[in-house]
């Protein structure tokens, strides 16, 4: 069978090989990128539903609009104007698939084979996967604790001319960082100084654990004149409320939205009516506020307990900065005292002591560095961090 060229550019997913490990009784896996099942309010989203069913059963359970249910625009108009994105109107954004395909309609109508797209280095291995699958010519831009570095990224778009510029700017997956709001607002300087299209992905930025993050780049917009008109935000309730509604959605200048709104028709037609429905009868009933305060106060107890396992167990073996919200601790191995250097082969040693995590090679769109890893307390208990990370003590010995 001949398959299409554009599948030589991608390979399948690391991680998703790696679950197939998680199988053996007894595993502690720090290895996923998904919220607790625990945190899910299944109350609010049974009461969400039955509303949709009792209250607008027929365009629940019908075909609907490509651009999204009218309700659940407006209500996550509401949710981002509450966040400060101000101006966003319902017709100013389209629901999406999960996250995941608003960041697959930014390939379809902005790369051409052979564009140069800059990627934080690490990055989210979809969105590797996904720009190389539509031949983008993939550039990693440096990152610290404060997110992406603009001095080196200014210097990458003078030199590379990219198509666009893609960042997770709060508690990115994996590195979680957050980009500090003076680098937010150079970020958007840069995007009108050299007319580069920012794509901003924004699953996490509501699982904050303290003081809330700076505002996102589509709510810094309008203190930078002509950014807006620059700036792509792909949203998620996946992290926050349920992936399995596979709600999410795409605020973008008009002439974008129109062209993703026609791909996404060759696509799925529409994002489930009935999902959307429900994410609209939930949204609409408030519950929103007292979930996130909930799930905020669970995974940074969690964040808390394995950075201190991890500096108690592994010590100068392993360095990394405590994350301030998201899913994910991203570290790095020192090899300090003979110990292990490279995450892949820390990665073997910890599934025999009966603990998994991610390498963190395969989250970099060119040279990885073998010594990090990614590290998700988001599913297991404090009890399990502990034992898990203990694990990780032995595996290191």
């Amino acid at each position: 069978m001949a398959f299409a060229q554009r599948l030589n550019q991608v390979e399948t997913s690391a991680i998703r090989e790696l679950f197939k490990l998680l199988g053996k009784p007894g595993i502690i896996s720090f290895a996923g990128g998904f919220p607790d099942s625990a945190m899910f309010d299944v109350d609010g989203i049974r009461e969400a539903c039955d509303r949709a069913l009792t209250e607008e059963p027929g365009s629940a359970l019908q075909y609907g609009a490509t651009e999204g249910y009218p309700q659940l625009r407006e209500q996550l108009a509401q949710f981002m104007a509450a966040k400060g994105a101000a101006g966003v109107a319902p017709e100013g954004l389209i629901v999406t698939t999960g996250s995941q395909q608003a960041l697959d309609l930014v390939g379809k109508t902005l790369i051409d084979p052979g564009d140069k797209v800059i990627v934080e280095g690490p990055t989210f291995l979809a969105t590797i996967q996904c720009f190389r699958l539509y031949g983008a010519d993939l550039v990693s831009a440096p990152i610290d604790g404060h997110g992406v570095q603009t001095d080196r990224l200014e210097q990458l778009i003078i030199e590379h001319k990219p198509k666009l510029v893609y960042l997770i700017p709060t508690f990115g997956n994996p590195s979680g960082a957050m980009l500090s709001l003076e680098r937010r607002k150079r970020v958007l300087e840069l995007a009108v100084k050299y007319q580069t299209v920012i794509v901003e992905d924004d699953p996490y930025g509501d699982l904050y654990f303290d003081a809330a993050p700076p505002p996102s780049l589509l709510a810094l917009s309008s203190q930078v004149p002509g950014s807006r008109e620059l700036l792509v935000h792909c949203g998620s309730l996946s992290k926050v409320l349920s992936p399995g509604l596979r709600v999410g959605w795409m605020i973008a200048p008009p002439e974008l939205l129109a062209r993703a709104t026609m791909c996404k028709q060759f696509s799925d037609a529409h994002t489930s009516t009935f999902a959307q429905a429900t994410a609209a009868q939930y949204l609409k009933a408030g519950r929103m506020p007292a979930t996130l305060a909930r799930v905020r106060s669970v995974y940074a107890e969690r964040a808390t307990a394995m950075g201190d396992a991890l500096r108690a167990q592994l010590g100068g073996a392993i360095e990394f900065v405590q994350p301030s919200g998201g899913l994910f601790i991203w570290a790095r191995l020192t090899g300090a005292g003979g110990s292990i250097a490279n995450g892949n082969d820390f990665a073997k040693k910890a599934i025999a002591q009966g603990v998994a995590f991610v390498p963190g090679a395969p989250f970099f769109c060119a040279r990885p560095d073998t010594a990090t890893l990614r590290l998700s307390f988001a599913t297991a208990d404090v009890d399990k961090i502990r034992e898990g990370v203990a694990r990780l003590g032995k595996a290191l010995a």
